[in-house]
């Protein structure tokens, strides 16, 4: 007589026991902020030029010219301080992490105090923090970072994000600019670009908000909305201007 051993070896058996918990983070958030930064200047100043100058001439290639001309400088423009903020913050971070790395070796006991307290303020006693703050004593590094996560709520800047920081925002301004200059483009009469501008651009707008809203957790039809009506105005401001000057 013969024991028959079975072993189950279906995939689901072996992880019944082990439950996995995956968690998606959108990891992205830095380009899209420039990307907003960019189209939204983008999208609004050049259609408020635009339309503002339709109401001064009667010719779409001076309104192309003008157009582009401020698409290139805005670009440049919203580039270049696109790439200093972000080189600000990685001078700012190694700043501060210089003045902790001088502090955590000078003052040792100030900042095993400070420690303590961080942790308090997570409903840690000071007993139960003492352990950690030993621990930190003796990895500097993970001290120091430690230090400018918690104290100074201070993430380690990228050093490359500065040029491609400058190329999205620059290259969202170019691309929003074009949206309401293209009609000018495409027709020799002002007065019928304009009405082919404003549709074409309210519904970028509208669609660039929609989005913009959905990324930022806020209500997408309240974001189309405001991002609409303050392109829309904006426009419509220009042009009111320019005809009352002309």
């Amino acid at each position: 007589m013969s024991l028959d051993h079975h072993h189950d070896s279906r995939p689901d058996a072996r992880h019944d026991s082990h439950h996995h918990h995956v968690e998606r983070h959108f990891t992205a958030a830095d380009i899209v902020r420039d990307v907003v930064i960019g189209m939204s200047d983008g999208l609004t100043v050049p259609f408020a030029l635009a339309a503002g100058l339709t109401g001064a001439v009667d010719t779409s290639w001076i309104i192309v010219v003008a157009g582009l001309a401020e698409i290139a400088a805005g670009a440049i423009a919203m580039g270049l301080g696109g790439f200093l903020a972000a080189r600000g913050e990685v001078e700012h971070y190694a700043s501060e992490r210089a003045r902790e790395h001088r502090e955590v070796h000078q003052i040792p006991d100030a900042e095993s105090a400070e420690v303590s307290e961080l942790l308090q303020t997570y409903g840690l006693t000071m007993e139960e923090a003492a352990p950690v703050v030993a621990a930190l004593r003796k990895k500097p590094e993970a001290w120091v970072d430690f230090m400018m996560r918690f104290e100074l709520g201070l993430e380690k800047p990228d050093p490359a994000r500065a040029l491609w920081s400058a190329i999205t925002i620059g290259g969202a301004y170019a691309a929003g600019g074009i949206i309401p200059l293209a009609p000018y483009m495409l027709s020799p009469h002002p007065g019928r670009a304009l009405a082919v501008s404003v549709a074409v651009t309210l519904l970028a707008l509208f669609v660039f908000g929609y989005v913009k809203a959905r990324f930022t957790g806020a209500r997408p039809l309240r974001g189309a909305l405001q991002t609409a009506l303050i392109g829309g105005l904006a426009a419509a401001a220009a042009f009111a201007i320019a005809r009352l000057v002309s």
